[in-house]
């Protein structure tokens, strides 16, 4: 899952890690069949505040937040069915929390209610005929058997 980040000039969110403020945050809620791995995030940029003397890893411009999330079939609902039958299509449902500064002031906490639809095609079993049972083509390589 990705979630690009477009913040206006002299806006920043903290990173997660910063002490004593809120930091930016994705979270997926539960889904039956999705197995969420950790957040990716990049790497933050230190940030001055000379009003109370301080350095903060913060996030600014563009940037891009990143959740891989494994999908398992015998956990779905209609998972198995889905693998052999018809396209499913499975929602992830998430948000992202955040607060947001510029120079002279930080705003209230705020959350975003995020979407991906995950497209589950049915398995290809379409099978080889007797002739070509010896032979599979990788890419560039072609092995025989």
């Amino acid at each position: 899952m990705t979630a690009d980040i477009d913040l206006p000039s002299d806006v920043h969110v903290y990173s997660p890690g910063v002490s004593g403020y809120k930091p930016i945050q994705l979270i997926l809620h539960n889904s039956a069949g999705i197995e969420p791995a950790s957040v990716t995030y990049p790497m933050p940029k230190t940030l001055y505040l000379e009003a109370i003397k301080e350095e903060v890893p913060v996030f600014d411009g563009n940037f891009r937040i990143t959740q891989d999330v494994t999908v398992s079939a015998s956990k779905l609902k209609d998972g198995a069915r889905a693998l052999f039958s018809a396209s499913k299509t499975v929602p992830i449902v998430g948000e992202l929390q955040y607060q947001a500064c510029d120079k002279t002031v930080c705003y209230p906490p705020a959350s975003v209610p995020l979407q991906w639809e995950l497209q589950i095609r049915p398995l290809d079993l379409k099978r080889f005929s007797q002739g070509d049972s010896t032979q599979l083509r990788l890419g560039r390589w072609h092995l025989t058997g």
